[in-house]
């Protein structure tokens, strides 16, 4: 973890010079979580936070409440994700080698409902208040590298042992001890080493606007779940699972969108989902409500069955606190969830690192976005390795499964290709 003695000064102004947010993203160490247009993106990197294992929720909530009560806030926009900012992306598993980050940036710009502003965040007091222009680059950084073109090949779970895992995970599914176990496979490819990340983060974000396009320490991607957000006490999910690839024409389509919303075997693993989420955050809210059916979420590339959650909060909670309630939910760990875990460890011969896990941004009020870490790709120095799994219950079928982690794979290597 990062510490400094001195106290953090924030200022947030409003300013008509941001224009498209996605152009202030910075070539080498991109920090960004938006959709459709609206988010945020850091420039710089002031602090960072680092946990391992399986406390790390609970002391990534501490440290944030602690650096939250010492700084000094000016803020003039007043918004969720206005004052002081972090992004975050946290690992899988209590076990993962992989670090858990929360990064606090030296520049912050956010767009969200019309209103643009810039948050400018430095060590120790401020002596006058600075404007917009004061922090503001004077322009963003607009010019484009060139795109890449990588091949992925398999990573240290081969489609053939993917296939053998889904098998033995229908066999403990039959012995009656966990209802759903969701597996995943990794691929891997080498970038150059001066690649520009804002050209596959574009491609994403114009592809898939209706997800959250994020980039957080080498974690890049675009995911269509919402974990949780927080606004001023009131809390949403979205829930994804079960799911179908696109048909080729309109009519192809809409028979895959209904045949998918008719499956026993997706409506199942859907609501085993939907119950991990609605169990988990019942007891931290006075009202919360679901549909009563999901809906068919139609993305480019897949058809998701999806539910969305509304409930406001009994008391002040921080999406941080949140996190360790809602981790990992049946969507991509199964059901019973310890036991699930217990297995995934036994059939997954890779360590699944940050994905599955929550990416996103909390402010020093507790508001905050995090998606569930899907359709992306941890990028290390000139390694790149994509990730994507898929839920199995019974009357799964593996050849069919390892199809669909096909088809999640596609937004990451297009935009990588």
């Amino acid at each position: 973890m990062t510490n400094s003695r001195e106290p953090l000064s924030i200022v947030t102004r409003p300013s008509n010079a941001v224009g498209n947010i996605m152009d202030w993203i910075t070539p080498e160490h991109p920090l960004v979580f938006v959709r459709d247009g609206e988010g945020i993106v850091g420039i710089g990197e002031l602090l960072r936070f680092e946990f391992r294992g399986e406390h790390r929720f609970t002391e990534a909530a501490a440290a944030w409440s602690e650096l939250s009560r010492t700084s000094v806030v000016h803020d003039s926009v007043k918004r969720a994700g206005t004052g002081l900012v972090a992004l975050g992306s946290l690992a899988f598993a209590d076990s993962s080698d992989a670090v858990s980050v929360l990064i606090v940036p030296r520049l912050i710009i956010g767009s969200r409902d019309g209103i643009q502003w810039v948050t400018s965040v430095t060590l120790g007091e401020v002596g006058g208040l600075p404007g917009t222009a004061d922090v503001l680059p004077s322009t963003p950084h607009k010019a484009l590298g060139d795109p890449v073109h990588l091949s992925f090949a398999p990573g240290e779970m081969s489609p053939e042992s993917f296939t053998s895992a889904v098998n033995k995970a229908l066999r403990e599914i039959s012995k009656g001890s966990v209802a759903k176990i969701v597996i995943a496979r990794d691929q891997n490819a080498t970038l150059p080493a001066d690649t520009d990340l804002r050209v596959p983060l574009e491609a994403l974000a114009d592809r898939y606007p209706d997800t959250f396009t994020f980039a957080v320490d080498g974690l890049i991607g675009s995911s269509p779940e919402t974990l949780v957000r927080v606004h001023n006490g009131k809390v949403t999910a979205r829930v994804l699972a079960g799911s179908a690839a696109r048909g080729a024409d309109r009519i192809s389509d809409g028979r895959a969108a209904v045949t998918l919303a008719g499956s026993p075997k997706d409506q199942k693993e859907h609501a085993l989902a939907l119950a991990s989420v609605m169990d988990a955050l019942a007891p931290l809210c006075s009202e919360l409500s679901a549909a009563s059916s999901p809906f068919a979420l139609q993305l480019p590339n897949l058809w998701h069955l999806a539910t969305d959650i509304e409930g406001q909060l009994s008391e002040l909670t921080s999406t941080l606190d949140l996190l360790s309630v809602l981790h990992p939910t049946a969507a991509v760990a199964g059901t019973p969830t310890l036991e699930a875990i217990r297995i995934i460890d036994e059939l997954e011969s890779f360590d699944r690192g940050r994905y599955a896990g929550p990416v996103g941004w909390v402010d020093s009020h507790g508001n905050g976005e995090w998606a569930v870490a899907l359709r992306c790709a941890q990028v290390t120095g000139t390694r790149i390795t994509a990730y994507a799994g898929a839920g199995i219950v019974a009357g799964s079928n593996a050849k069919h499964e390892l199809a669909e982690t096909g088809l999640k794979f596609r937004p990451i290597i297009d935009a990588f290709a």
